[in-house]
């Protein structure tokens, strides 16, 4: 099974991209993620078992770029994070608040809270994306949901 690159991006578009802006915190290394990684769907020889895999291996492969995408020189010669947030627009000051709590989280963990939170995958799916056992991936969302407990617990607090 190989569908249309174009089929996929209508489809995969959005969430590649998000997944590839939480790891790289910066719009136009996210949209590169997302367009390398439909190339290399277009260019890999692979005959993919289900429309499930097909989404899974576009995560890891986004995933994987974004990674190797924050590692490069220019990487720390782009907007902030903090510069970002301000031109975005949110329904309410608490999915702002989360969302800023959310992308300061460490990788493992905010990658592990956006592919079970928004991605809505299992954590088996995310145990196999990742390449991770289901335990580590169950150790990461507990910690990540700690982490954003006591990081909005704290905002909460000051605001009071």
């Amino acid at each position: 099974m190989k569908p249309s690159v174009e089929m996929l991006i209508e489809k995969y578009r959005h969430n590649l991209y998000v997944m590839a802006f939480s790891v790289c915190k910066n719009a136009q290394d996210a949209e590169d993620v997302v367009q390398d990684t439909f190339i290399q769907y277009w260019s890999v020889r692979k005959e993919f078992e289900s429309e499930q895999h097909i989404r899974a291996w576009l995560m890891r492969v986004a995933i994987n770029k974004a990674k190797n995408k924050i590692s490069t020189f220019f990487r720390r010669n782009s907007l902030p994070l903090e510069d970002y947030i301000q031109t975005l627009t949110f329904e309410s000051e608490e999915s702002s608040e989360l969302f800023e709590a959310v992308m300061s989280l460490p990788d493992k963990y905010r990658i592990v809270i956006h592919l079970f939170y928004y991605e809505d995958y299992s954590v088996n799916e995310i145990a196999d994306i990742l390449k991770l056992t289901q335990g580590n991936v169950k150790v990461r969302l507990s910690r990540g949901r700690l982490m954003l407990r006591h990081t909005l617990k704290e905002g909460w607090d000051h605001d009071e």
